[in-house]
């Protein structure tokens, strides 16, 4: 996901889209455990994903809060 398309969306979007990658998350790495992951660098890709929704939502936030 794009930094961007992020941006554009409603933080209830967001809070969805946080919630379905953290799912994600816990899926992949109960498949790393098990040894079933096939793409190791999808990994990597959600937690940086996760990390760029909540940067973006505490900016929304913060915005929301200094007007």
């Amino acid at each position: 996901m794009k930094a961007d398309d992020a941006r554009a969306m409603t933080p209830d979007q967001l809070s969805d889209e946080l919630l379905k990658l953290k799912k994600e998350q816990f899926n992949l790495r109960f498949q790393r455990a098990t040894g079933q992951l096939a793409n190791t660098s999808r990994v990597r890709q959600v937690r940086r994903d996760i990390a760029r929704i909540q940067t973006i939502a505490r900016q929304k936030r913060a915005a929301d809060t200094a007007k």
